[in-house]
């Protein structure tokens, strides 16, 4: 009776308007590997544990989920920071919270005789999404550093997009290719080499290779409406990774999510993924602006806009 009487006084009290969860509405790409962290935090109950509620909405592709965030259809969605601080320098008042350190990397058939980026020359390179994407940029930068190469005029490159590159490069189109990290991860379990990865080439033109490059992308507003509520979602982040990174049965909940077509494929997210969990605490700023520079010298203001340098409240204070 004391139990019913409870239940009863906090359905009244929800009612009220009093204690109200605040819900984040996060959209996201319907097949995006953010995916295994969201339901590994509602499915563990993380975003309760820390007063809030998730709300995962699933979208076509990546600029929907944009879309849907500037115009309030949405209170979340992921995307890198230097496409956030583009955004914060145009006028926007959106905010980056860390999620991965994730980069993508070169690879090559496994029986090529290509040893180093120079090696590549005269050959034809696959690149997933366009001329300005962020890995081609840096292993560019790299190969003009260490080799004094420069692959945009000594080899030939194909854009196009992830699967199609996947596809192609293990069909032996490719000389080398570059894709985003969970389709690097299938090519290598399929059996072809990583030649450099962008974190290495990253580590020797004296970046930092630990600043997490994508993240979670909320307005200023909207968390000035919720206080605390960065930190509460970072905290139920960092319980979903931590769980991830110790817990085999953690993989085996979300294995249906990862479209693994081999034990090989599943093994290789799995450890690629745990591999681009960033440490804890705030971001390295002397970092991000070096890689900001980095990315206006290479990409200019079509990749950057006005964001010569890192605009001020990009990064969430989470800690």
């Amino acid at each position: 009776m004391k139990l019913a009487a409870l239940v009863l006084a906090l359905a009244v009290y929800a009612t009220q308007g009093f204690g109200e969860t605040p819900v984040i509405r996060a959209a996201v790409l319907k097949i995006g590997t953010v995916n295994w962290e969201l339901a590994t935090i509602t499915e563990n109950g993380f975003d309760t544990r820390h007063g809030l509620s998730l709300d995962v909405q699933p979208y076509a592709d990546n600029g929907a989920t944009r879309i849907a965030l500037e115009g309030g259809a949405a209170d979340m969605a992921v995307a890198d920071w230097i496409w956030v601080a583009r955004q914060r320098a145009a006028g926007k008042d959106y905010v980056f919270i860390p999620y991965s350190k994730a980069v993508g990397s070169l690879v090559v058939p496994q029986e090529s005789s290509v040893r180093t980026l120079a090696d590549l020359a005269g050959g034809k390179i696959g690149i997933a999404g366009g001329p300005l994407d962020k890995s081609w940029l840096i292993l560019r930068a790299y190969a003009q550093a260490e080799y004094g190469v420069d692959l945009r005029a000594d080899t030939e490159q194909v854009f196009g997009a992830p699967p199609l590159i996947y596809k192609s490069a293990l069909g032996g189109e490719f000389a080398g290719a570059i894709n985003f990290w969970h389709f690097l991860a299938k090519m290598k379990a399929s059996g072809m080499r990583e030649l450099i990865s962008v974190e290495t080439a990253a580590a020797t033109l004296g970046l930092n290779p630990d600043t997490p490059l994508l993240g979670y992308v909320m307005k200023e507003s909207f968390l000035a409406e919720h206080p605390g509520l960065a930190q509460a979602f970072y905290e139920a982040s960092r319980d979903a990774k931590s769980l991830l990174a110790s817990s085999d049965s953690a993989w085996e909940a979300i294995r249906h999510r990862m479209n693994a077509q081999s034990e090989a494929q599943f093994t290789e997210l799995k450890t690629d993924w745990i591999k681009g969990i960033p440490a804890r605490g705030p971001v390295d700023l002397e970092g991000a602006n070096k890689m900001l520079a980095l990315m206006h010298e290479l990409g200019g203001a079509e990749l950057v806009g006005r964001a010569s340098s890192v605009p001020d409240g990009l990064f969430a204070d989470v800690k």
